[in-house]
């Protein structure tokens, strides 16, 4: 592989590597199943460097495909393993001040409840994408997307009342 592309390729993912730790941290419990998932995560993105072809900004590029590897180890856990909750996901959160903390932990312990679509819209709407790129990286028209954040919104606030 040309030098240039390997330098570019790990350019654009160190810029945007916190993508891949939301997405990990946002889907998976155990430390050692989000080592893997990220290391899953970084070869798809390797593997399909050289197709990417700039029609989006690369950082949407890089959440659809990590959304679509985390979505596919899912579906490969739940096939295998079929009792398993995983809605009981532990988030790591930033150092911050600790009253912004503990909200940020409550936001996203209800956000671990939604399903796994819900979850992709609402964290990628938390990252201030457009609609309209919500909607190509998880594959729904952006009125979808429109109707479905009201309605996230709207579970979010009563889990995070409760």
């Amino acid at each position: 592989m040309n030098e240039d592309i390997k330098n570019n390729f790990l350019r654009d993912l160190n810029q945007y590597a916190g993508i891949i730790h939301r997405v990990c941290n946002s889907y998976f419990a155990d430390p050692d199943e989000r080592q893997d998932v990220s290391q899953e995560i970084t070869y798809q993105l390797w593997k399909s460097y050289q197709s990417f072809k700039g029609d989006s900004k690369f950082s949407t590029w890089m959440y659809k495909v990590a959304l679509n590897t985390a979505m596919l180890h899912i579906r490969n856990k739940k096939r295998n393993i079929q009792n398993e909750s995983l809605n009981e996901a532990a988030v790591e959160i930033p150092d911050e001040s600790s009253g912004r903390k503990d909200d940020m932990r409550v936001l996203y312990a209800a956000i671990n409840t939604l399903d796994d679509l819900d979850k992709a819209i609402i964290l990628l709407y938390l990252e201030e994408y457009s609609y309209e790129e919500i909607a190509v990286m998880v594959g729904i028209t952006r009125t979808n997307v429109s109707v479905r954040l009201v309605r996230i919104k709207k579970k979010l606030e009563e889990k995070i009342k409760q």
